[in-house]
């Protein structure tokens, strides 16, 4: 994620909750499209804001928020080379955001702002790794939508020549083809071993290349298995960098599907840890008490919640809801608070996170 752009956000979280708050996602391509039809586009969403306004809330305060939002569509920046704009405004607030994602017209009007379009409007990264394995050596590669560089290579000769095997151990087999695929394996031991940094350092889907061979091997005894998104067969040893990539391109074309498969498998390892929570009020438990890392969601799932004796509990509301202690959408809170504490935050399809109640926190470890 942009740095700046991540403080920015830090700064709407931040804002103080002040009725009427309003938040104003759109598509914004000056670059692309002409200015007269992006002035129409925001003088339109413009006029359904002060129409809103004025039937909900007429006052001073929403007059005010009216003529700021008028304010900042007149001096928005149509130099901007970005695909998207994010405007809050209330009556002591106000922020643009100028975004490299495509995004829906959205307009929202409320006491906060839409936490769940800034998570949308930052969750655009298209980042994974290549772990490319031949008989001699092996390279990992770093790659995303627009760079493909190497990142750490490692050379076999610890484990496919006899000569470091200790005096007399070679001598035990009378098969060449035997000893040979013991080698390989003490070099793929060597090589998954060192996975263990890398991947705890990027945290990015993994693919890993090689020759049939070489990926049967690998497969029996990497530790590692959980974190593959996709085996490639192939000998690419000594290709060039673009050649290596067009070769990978049609396995990381679905980026959506490697995504949720990634997000998956950190759910499972996590699980296998202890160190999952899932439904709301573990969730809840567990990010009020800051050990989230990250938070998976099902899109569009909303839980309206009372709170218990104490922050750290929370119960399903049930009508008549107690004003006092009355949570309009709990998961806003818990999104809030996981990125305030450090941690992350993925939207998945509904469906996905079915067996963990459409929501899981993988807790830092």
């Amino acid at each position: 994620m942009n740095p700046d752009l991540s403080t920015e956000i830090r700064e709407v979280m931040g804002a103080v909750h002040y009725r009427p708050a309003v938040s104003v996602i759109m598509p914004f391509e000056p670059k692309m499209g002409l200015k007269t039809e992006l002035a129409h586009d925001l003088a339109r969403a413009f006029d359904k804001v002060e129409r809103e306004l004025m039937d909900q809330l007429p006052n001073e305060l929403s007059l005010l928020v009216i003529r700021k939002l008028k304010k900042i569509i007149k001096n928005l920046n149509f130099n901007t080379y970005k695909k998207s704009i994010a405007i809050y405004v209330s009556p002591v607030f106000e922020k643009v955001l100028y975004l490299d994602i495509a995004v829906e017209e959205k307009i929202i009007i409320d006491e906060s702002f839409e936490i769940r379009d800034l998570v949308y409007s930052k969750k655009e990264i298209h980042k994974y790794l290549l772990l490319l394995l031949n008989s001699k050596e092996s390279h990992i590669y770093l790659g995303n939508s627009s760079t493909f560089i190497k990142i750490l290579s490692n050379s076999s000769g610890l484990a496919l020549s006899s000569e470091y095997d200790p005096p007399g151990v070679v001598s035990n087999f009378s098969d060449v083809h035997d000893r040979k695929e013991t080698e390989m394996n003490k070099y793929l031991h060597h090589i998954d071993n060192g996975l263990n940094i890398i991947l705890k350092s990027y945290q990015l889907p993994l693919f890993v290349s090689g020759t049939e061979r070489t990926l049967g091997h690998f497969k029996k005894i990497t530790k590692h298995g959980g974190a593959v998104i996709d085996y490639i067969p192939g000998n690419y040893a000594g290709m060039s960098l673009p050649g290596l990539r067009e070769k990978i391109a049609p396995f990381i074309k679905n980026w959506k599907k490697i995504k949720q498969k990634d997000l998956i498998n950190q759910l499972d390892d996590a699980a296998g840890k202890r160190k999952l929570a899932f439904g709301m009020r573990e969730v809840w438990h567990e990010a009020m008490r800051k050990r989230g890392r990250l938070l998976l969601v099902e899109k569009n799932y909303v839980y309206a919640a009372e709170l218990g004796s104490s922050d750290e509990i929370i119960y399903k509301a049930i009508e008549p809801y107690n004003k006092f202690s009355y949570i309009k959408d709990a998961v806003d809170d818990v999104i809030e608070k996981v990125l305030e504490n450090g941690g992350d935050v993925e939207f998945v399809d509904e469906g996905l996170l079915k067996d963990h109640h459409h929501i899981a926190l993988i807790q830092f470890y």
